[in-house]
């Protein structure tokens, strides 16, 4: 048993995280150049505390100098094969983020102490992008778009990228959660799962991420594989990998489909369920762990 095994993240651990970010800095984007920094020191002294090197992947948008931040746990037996775990830290503009993104900052960087301690066969990478949110969504400015780039020319074996995108809002009331047409057919009306979904290439992995998900958590999970047409089914960083062919998805709490304070003013840390995230983050970490101790990413 290695000494992360019975490690695990706590409530408060992640709120800190959360009104840190979205309390303490709020809206972080290059038009707020500032706070955007301030959130990319953050995770910085998060991570050297937690005993990794920092790589800040440096560019510039609109003359503001800004960068993706990766720390590395590397593999064993198979360092050249790689897992990567991404959250962007930017906001949209007007919007303080606690949710979309600080939840899975919070959670990537719980995610990362977690990992601090294990021995895994393949590397797994985590990494926190920025300009994330428009105007530079889906354009060659994004963050990740950036960095899968950069990943492709350097020829990099990532077996799968997880995006971490908006976890942290629950609600077991009725009619909570909302849907594309049809969906709502296959569904729950509650919006008390996690979500994890992928584009068809990537789909056998994805269910099998699941699967062991499963095992690992009691904590209620729905997945899908369908078009990336479908209204945000690629509204977050995956997008950026699947065009550079690596396979890749992304876990939610479905955001705009759940969350009514989805890029406002009121998406603020006193909102978030923090000991559904609690349970979120933990079974992702044994997940996760199992996956990378394993090696059975192809």
């Amino acid at each position: 048993m290695d000494q992360a095994e019975s490690r695990s993240t706590t409530a408060e651990a992640l709120r800190e995280h959360v009104a840190r970010l979205a309390g303490d800095i709020g809206e972080r984007n290059v038009f707020r150049p500032g706070a955007l920094a301030a959130a990319a020191d953050y995770i910085e002294a998060t991570w050297r505390a937690q005993g990794y090197t920092v790589t800040r992947q440096w560019y510039q948008v609109d003359g503001v100098r800004c960068a993706n931040l990766e720390i590395t746990c590397p593999g064993g037996s198979r360092p050249e094969q790689i897992l990567l775990l991404g959250a962007h830290y930017d906001t949209v503009r007007g919007c303080p983020g606690a949710n979309d993104n600080g939840s899975g900052v919070a959670t990537l960087l719980e995610l990362s102490r977690l990992f601090a301690l294990s021995v895994p066969a393949i590397t797994v990478k985590f990494v926190a992008f920025v300009n994330e949110e428009p105007p530079f969504f889906m354009t060659e400015n994004q963050g990740s778009r950036v960095y899968a780039k950069a990943a492709r020319g350097r020829g990099d074996e990532i077996r799968l990228m997880v995006s971490l995108e908006t976890i942290g809002y629950y609600s077991d009331e009725p009619g909570s959660q909302i849907y594309p047409p049809l969906f709502r057919l296959f569904y729950p009306n509650c919006g008390n799962f996690l979500a994890f979904v992928s584009n068809l290439r990537s789909r056998r992995l994805m269910r099998h991420v699941t699967a062991v998900f499963r095992t690992e958590s009691d904590f209620p999970l729905e997945h899908v594989a369908t078009s990336s047409l479908v209204p945000g089914v690629s509204w977050s960083d995956h997008r950026s990998f699947w065009k550079e062919g690596f396979r890749a998805f992304m876990v939610t709490d479905t955001a705009f489909y759940r969350y009514r304070h989805y890029h406002c003013p009121g998406d603020t840390p006193d909102q978030l369920s923090y000991q559904e995230l609690e349970r979120v983050t933990n079974g992702l970490y044994r997940t996760f762990k199992l996956l990378a101790r394993q090696g059975r990413l192809i």
